[in-house]
């Protein structure tokens, strides 16, 4: 398949895809180098994710996957310790954009359980996040999460371990930041089986 992986981080959810063609659209040079580093075979790109969807939609993609930035969206907003801001409304115009009839893929845009009810309902929540997407998906149930350092962030987390990482970003963030693979894979295949099947009946009409 070929894949669009947005705002990729050092790529949690990517953990599992083998076998595909990705592109990996990350904004922070450090963390797109430690995915580079990562996953060699990939094509990263070191540009706005939000801008690149915008601008190569349409470009074949068999499967885009979105995590846009969440800090504006969480639940922490309200514990009385941050000053007000607005939502980051891109979070929603991404997923009406990939509604649309300009896209045929299949899609899934992640981010947190927010503080206020969604504006577009999800698909699906699994552990603390929320989905939506273009095709059926069903309840998954995972594996707790072991805690991660609050004194050095860089314990591992779904195999990524950050401990002696020359990278000048907050590590104990970045992981926080990683989607379980586990939840990636289970998408991506997903959306593979539902696009062979229908690859299949188009066959038997011809």
């Amino acid at each position: 398949m070929k894949i669009l992986n947005l705002y990729a981080g050092i790529g949690g959810n990517r953990l599992l895809w083998d076998g595909h063609e990705i592109t990996a659209i990350e904004y922070n040079k450090q963390i797109a180098n430690e995915y580079k580093r990562r996953f060699p075979e990939d094509t990263v790109i070191i540009t706005d994710a939000h801008q690149y969807l915008l601008e190569h939609l349409q470009d074949g993609w068999d499967f885009i996957w979105a995590s846009p930035p969440c800090p504006s969206h969480s639940r922490i907003n309200t514990d009385g310790q941050h000053p007000p801001r607005y939502p980051d409304m891109s979070l929603y115009q991404e997923i009406i954009l990939l509604s649309s009839n300009w896209y045929k893929g299949k899609w899934v845009v992640e981010n947190v359980i927010p503080y206020y009810r969604p504006l577009i309902p999800p698909i699906i929540d699994i552990d603390r996040h929320l989905f939506w997407c273009n095709f059926k998906v069903n309840k998954l149930k995972i594996k707790p999460e072991k805690p991660i350092s609050a004194q050095t962030g860089t314990n591992g987390r779904f195999g990524f371990n950050l401990k002696g990482n020359s990278i000048r970003v907050d590590k104990r963030q970045v992981l926080r930041n990683l989607v379980n693979p586990e939840i990636g894979l289970y998408f991506l295949n997903r959306a593979q089986s539902i696009m062979e099947e229908s690859n299949r009946i188009q066959l038997n009409l011809w």
